[in-house]
Formats: structure tokens, C-alpha cells, sequence
């Protein structure tokens, strides 16, 4: 069945003048290989080539986190909790200009996903703001943000798709204490790109969007023993173990066990708390799960071991970027 999308009525570019005012990569990084474009939609063109999608994190925990997809004609940021200049450094070394990112999308309100929001689409004024109206109230009811954050923002509902360039994306509900709060589903050929982050249990929407998955960032927020018997005072650990507030290791290691299937490539665990977690932990637990059912895994470092692995299971750093990851 073919999706609905939804057309929106402030002006907005055509994918072709997109394509016409974007200058060429840089000849250095990993973008550099990327073919000229005619801008013709219906060009054929040989396999794998023009259909790689691309995707780094910039940082992801409660310190803050975001994270750019984009394909050979320029991309989004999801989330904007690391600063601005951090983000364009990041990207200028992997060859991606940003006057290619054209979106800045919302998962939800919380400081960690919004802080430089507003630094991010002033200084580069040409990129939209995608959240639903409830996120736009909730960052402007709860944060000292500009009330001109309005004048970039695009609308857009969960379960409706929408398109920036030719990636189509869904937001899709998930449970969480936020104003509102959503993962993103994102089609490009052939590719299936999932990012569902802070989220206290997986629903049976978030279940289904997940289950499609070819490279799949979820949550796995803390360890329980370690939240258990650390600091935080109960109300915050009770807030924390609730159904809308942080997956566990075990949690999500047990979901992942349950929607694995061949389809299923790169599995990046996100947001791990500083305090209640490590990534030996997170990775042990969903390594050993995947492997009760005979799964091999690999560390998604494309080593020759990794490539005789069904899947690839890496945990994403807290405070710096991950490694630049090309999906053909």
C-alpha cells in the first residue's frame, strides 16, 4: 500500500532546486566518493551507488545527544542537545557542508535533546525545525528558549509521513515523560533507518516501526543493579524504572532477541546513563541474549570477524562522536 504523506502549506523547496543549490562535497573525507548529480530523479544509476546512507552520533547520554543521517544529497540532525560548533566540526570532517542538512528533528522537550536548538537553526537559517505542535509548546513552556524558534518550524504528526529530500520519515509514539515524545522511522531505497531513544517500555507501535529495522538506535539506559545501589534518591530511581521513563540493559537486550531477524544489520545502543550504567555492561547484555539464540555478533568495527557476523551490535560514546558509518 502506498504511504500518505502530508503537504504542508509554508513554502518549501522541491526536492529539484534542493538538489540545484547544494554545492558538491568536499574532495576529502568519506563523502568524497559520492557521484555528480544530475538532479534527474529518474536517473539510473548502478546499485549501491547513489542509495548509501550515512550517519554519525554526535554524543549520546544525558549529557546530550544528537546525531546526522543524511544520503550523497545532504541530510537531517536529530536532536540538538551538543553544541552547535561541535556539530559543524564534526561534519565538516567527514565531508558533509551544513548548508547540506536541511532539517533539525525533535524526538522530544527534554534539555539533553533540545539545548541548542535555537543556536543551531539560527546560525544556519536555511534548515526547517520538524516536531509536533505539543514539542514546540512543551520547549518553549519549559526552556529559555526565543520564542522565534516558531518562525522554523514545520509541523508534522506521528504516523504520517513526511519527506525531507528523498528520505521519508515517520515519528512514531513511544512512552516517556516528556511533552510529547516520538522515534523517527526513516525510508531511503532500501534502507530502513530506526532511532527510538528514551523510552520507559517498548509499545506495541514502537514495536512494530523497530521490528522494520535494517540499523536500529535504541535505548539501554542503566543497569539495575547499579541503579539499585546507587545514589540517586528512590523518587528519581522510581522515575527512572517507570514505564514512561529509561529502558534497562536486560530490557532491551530481551526486545532485540525477540524482532532480530537477517533484515536486521546494525544495532546501536543509545543514551547510556554515566551513573547507572557502562558500555561493557549494555554490550554484554545484549551480545549474550542475541547469542542464546544463536546469533554471531560483531562489534561493527568491519573487521574480517564482523563480517562473518549476522549482526552488528556497538555502543554509542557518551561525550564525543561515534565513527562515520557508511550503510550501502
Amino acid at each position: 500500500m502506498k504511504k500518505t504523506r502530508i503537504v504542508f502549506d509554508q513554502p518549501q523547496l522541491p526536492f529539484e532546486e534542493w538538489a540545484s543549490e547544494m554545492q558538491p562535497m568536499p574532495a576529502s573525507g568519506p563523502a568524497a566518493s559520492a557521484p555528480a548529480d544530475s538532479g534527474n530523479e529518474t536517473e539510473i544509476t548502478p546499485a549501491g551507488v547513489r542509495d548509501r546512507l550515512y550517519y554519525i552520533s554526535f554524543g549520546s547520554g544525558s549529557s546530550g545527544n544528537s546525531c546526522y543521517i543524511g544520503t550523497d544529497r545532504g541530510g537531517i540532525i536529530i536532536d540538538a542537545g551538543i553544541n552547535t560548533d561541535q556539530i559543524s566540526k564534526t561534519l565538516a570532517d567527514n565531508g558533509v557542508r551544513m548548508d547540506s542538512v536541511k532539517a533539525l528533528l525533535l524526538t522530544h522537550d527534554h534539555s539533553d535533546h533540545v539545548r541548542y536548538a535555537y543556536q543551531l537553526l539560527r546560525t544556519h537559517r536555511h534548515m526547517s525545525l520538524y516536531c509536533t505542535p505539543r514539542v514546540l509548546n512543551g520547549l518553549l513552556r519549559r526552556h529559555s528558549i526565543s520564542k522565534r524558534i516558531k518562525d522554523y518550524h514545520t509541523p508534522i504528526f506521528k504516523e504520517i509521513p513526511f519527506k525531507v529530500g528523498r528520505m521519508e520519515i515517520t515519528a512514531f509514539d513511544v512512552p516517556h515523560d516528556g511533552s510529547d515524545n516520538m522515534g523517527f522511522s526513516i525510508d531511503f531505497g532500501e534502507h530502513t533507518f530506526v532511532l527510538a531513544t528514551d523510552l520507559g517500555e517498548v509499545s506495541e507501535r514502537a514495536r512494530h516501526y523497530m521490528g522494520r529495522a535494517n540499523y536500529l538506535v535504541i535505548e539501554t539506559n542503566y543497569d539495575s543493579d547499579m541503579l539499585r545501589l546507587g545514589r540517586y534518591p528512590e523518587y528519581l530511581k522510581a522515575r527512572i524504572r517507570a514505564a514512561n521513563g529509561h529502558l534497562d540493559n536486560m530490557q532491551t537486550a530481551e526486545f532485540l532477541k525477540s524482532i532480530v531477524r537477517p533484515e536486521l544489520r546494525y544495532v546501536f545502543l543509545c543514551h547510556l546513563s554515566r551513573d547507572n550504567n557502562t558500555p561493557a555492561k549494555a554490550l554484554s547484555a545484549v551480545r549474550n541474549a542475541l547469542e542464546e539464540i544463536g546469533k554471531k555478533v560483531g562489534n561493527g568495527e568491519e573487521t574480517l570477524s564482523d563480517r562473518r557476523a549476522d549482526i552488528q551490535v556497538s555502543a554509542l560514546p557518551r561525550f564525543e562522536a561515534s565513527r562515520w558509518f557508511v550503510f550501502r
